[in-house]
């Protein structure tokens, strides 16, 4: 019967994720700017009864924004060497909007420096897709915001599928490009020996991502969660157990004990598994860099009340057991484990499902 089911999930699950897109697009309640609309909102000219604290954005805008890391007192002692390694020295930076990449990418572009800086100009400047909150008029209002984490697929289709849908609940979504995608793909790069750089980097990005969206207008900054899938899943499980800077945390098809992940997962995982050894990196490395960014190691430091994770029954890329961990690691209460009788991608299909109890815990 599970069979079954599962062979059926695989079948309806490309339907589902193109329908999915429709309706994000151009179903109820949706905006679908025309071109009007579009030359309107980036020249800034907004409607006059906005809030004068809402400043008009227009491309080439910026605003000053602090770091408020706070990793606070940690008295165990591998949480405090992995909290000094990812970790950083607070500071002020800059926020720059700039102007959406394509149709379909958000309305702006949001950059702003990597606190962990790798010394590549197109990595360590942060990406994120703004999409902006929209009355019934399609005018900006204020509204809690979610960064989202996309999965480790080039496309980050399914990252934008959830910011399009969380968007579509009334929400400001920010898809966060992490290193090697989108507009901070670097090309000829060992991306295999480049693996943990980035996901450390990514990680300290992901938390800056935090007061980068607070800084910018239109944004209800007492109310700022974060959504990351499969590969994202894992860096903001990490990034929860830094401190308690954001407000929500939805984990999807993702968990603990990454180094179980990469060393015996199926389908991405394998891959991701066989590019490293075709790199010459040993089993024994991957074990040392899965480590360095293993989220069980901060799991107690996440605050279990505001953090939910979904994961499947029958993933066998992040296996059930893996979810497990995190879920004793973190203590997390009835009803925060979302358990799915699905794969790691048939899950797809209950995307809008997914997609309404995040939206309902950002707004509760």
């Amino acid at each position: 019967m599970h069979c079954r089911i599962l062979k059926a999930g695989r079948r309806l699950c490309c339907v589902w994720l193109l329908h999915l897109v429709a309706v994000l697009i151009t179903g109820s309640g949706v905006w679908a700017a025309d071109k009007s609309m579009r030359q309107s909102h980036s020249s800034g000219n907004l409607p006059a009864d906005i809030p004068a604290d809402l400043l008009p954005l227009v491309a080439g805008s910026q605003f000053d924004a602090t770091d408020t890391l706070d990793c606070g007192i940690e008295t165990r002692a591998d949480a405090t060497a992995c909290l000094n390694d990812l970790g950083w020295k607070p500071d002020r930076f800059q926020v720059l909007v700039q102007a959406s990449a394509a149709e379909g990418r958000g309305d702006w572009l949001i950059r702003f420096p990597s606190p962990k800086p790798l010394g590549n100009p197109a990595s360590d400047l942060v990406a994120m897709e703004w999409y902006l909150a929209r009355d019934a008029d399609r005018n900006p209002v204020l509204a809690p915001a979610v960064v989202v984490v996309h999965e480790s697929g080039r496309g980050m289709t399914v990252g934008r599928i959830i910011a399009k849908g969380l968007n579509a609940q009334g929400l400001h979504t920010f898809l966060l490009h992490m290193p090697g995608y989108g507009a901070r793909r670097v090309e000829g790069v060992d991306e295999a020996r480049q693996m943990l750089p980035a996901l450390k980097q990514a990680i300290s990005d992901v938390r800056r991502a935090r007061d980068a969206v607070s800084a910018l207008p239109f944004i209800d900054s007492q109310l700022i969660g974060l959504q990351g899938t499969s590969l994202g899943g894992f860096v903001s499980a990490t990034v929860c157990g830094l401190d308690t800077g954001y407000d929500r945390a939805f984990i999807l098809l993702a968990g603990g004990d990454l180094q179980t992940v990469v060393l015996t997962g199926a389908k991405d995982a394998a891959k991701a598994r066989q590019r490293l050894l075709d790199a010459g990196v040993s089993r024994d490395q991957i074990v040392e860099m899965t480590r360095q960014i293993e989220p069980l190691r901060l799991a107690h430091r996440i605050r279990p009340s505001t953090t939910w994770l979904f994961s499947g029954l029958y993933d066998d890329v992040v296996p059930p057991a893996c979810a497990a961990a995190l879920v004793d690691a973190a203590q997390l209460p009835d009803g925060h484990h979302v358990r799915m009788p699905v794969d790691h991608y048939s899950g797809a299909v209950l995307l809008p499902l997914i997609i309404q109890q995040m939206a309902a815990q950002m707004t509760r």
